[in-house]
């Protein structure tokens, strides 16, 4: 049975494959096009369905329109099980689940009651909201960004210690300064001060009546414009590595691990070995 699933695609499951997973034919950039095009409109309806105006007013146009989205996007996620080598393990991908996530709140909220001890649907309902992460799956500029980030992951996690130790410490600084009298009544309430200062929104909650605390809430504000400047570097940089370096990439997937972004003279996949079949273009 295994082996049935995995023999390569041909007939219309290779048609249907090249259209829905690639998208350098025309049928598969309008596919991915107008699908771009449902997932805004569904947010949309979602978002406007909220505001209570207008659900008074098109509450039944909206439901109708949400199942009509929920019922295209389930028959898109079923086509793209039917079409690829191994059902499951795009399934259990990334985008396999984020496919499954945004129509699951709309068939779950006909089967949680609305009793006081059940969620309120109206949390399902705002679920689909996550529809917009199908996006992500027909843009190359957020894969790029994706690995620019697990790339750049060891960086930011030191940058994000260092700025934990300054918050602790400038943090400590405050509470022995200013002192409750002033609003600081413990450290991590001070921490919460040094974390709004240090990235300069300022709440104005609470703020420093001495003059040390004034100087040093400057410092804070100065030191916060050079530590946000710290991750946009370690990003941008980790962006302009991700150049391809061989070949335009295009949108080929492979049929077996569904890598995307093979450069047209590419004959293995880049991930998992496996051969990649003829490259369709027009």
């Amino acid at each position: 049975m295994d082996k049935d699933i995995d023999k390569p695609l041909d007939g219309w499951r290779l048609r249907l494959y090249t259209i829905i997973f690639e998208a350098d034919t025309v049928a598969g950039r309008r596919f991915d096009q107008a699908l771009i095009g449902l997932i805004l409109l569904s947010v949309t309806v979602v978002v406007l369905d909220s505001v209570a105006t207008l659900q008074e007013r098109a509450g039944t146009l909206f439901d109708v329109l949400e199942w009509l989205f929920t019922l295209i996007f389930t028959a898109e996620y079923v086509l793209r099980l039917l079409c690829v080598r191994r059902p499951v393990t795009y399934a259990l991908s990334f985008y396999g689940i984020i496919d499954l996530v945004s129509v699951l709140p709309t068939y779950m909220a006909l089967l949680v009651p609305e009793a006081h001890f059940f969620i309120d649907v109206r949390i399902l309902r705002l679920m689909r909201v996550f529809r917009i992460f199908k996006l992500t799956g027909y843009v190359s500029e957020y894969n790029a960004l994706g690995r620019a980030l697990v790339a750049s992951r060891r960086k930011i996690m030191v940058f994000l210690s260092f700025v934990l130790m300054v918050v602790l410490i400038m943090g400590t600084v405050m509470y022995v300064v200013e002192g409750p009298a002033n609003g600081y009544t413990s450290i991590p309430t001070a921490m919460y001060w040094a974390v709004t200062t240090m990235t300069t929104v300022g709440f104005g909650d609470i703020t420093p009546k001495t003059d040390l605390g004034r100087l040093i809430s400057s410092l804070m504000m100065i030191l916060g414009w050079g530590v946000l400047a710290v991750p946009t570097g370690i990003v941008t940089t980790e962006l302009a590595m991700q150049r391809p370096t061989f070949g335009r990439p295009t949108t080929r997937t492979c049929q077996r691990c569904l890598t995307e972004g093979h450069p047209p003279e590419a004959n293995y996949c880049l991930r998992c070995g496996a051969e990649l079949p003829e490259w369709q273009h027009d």
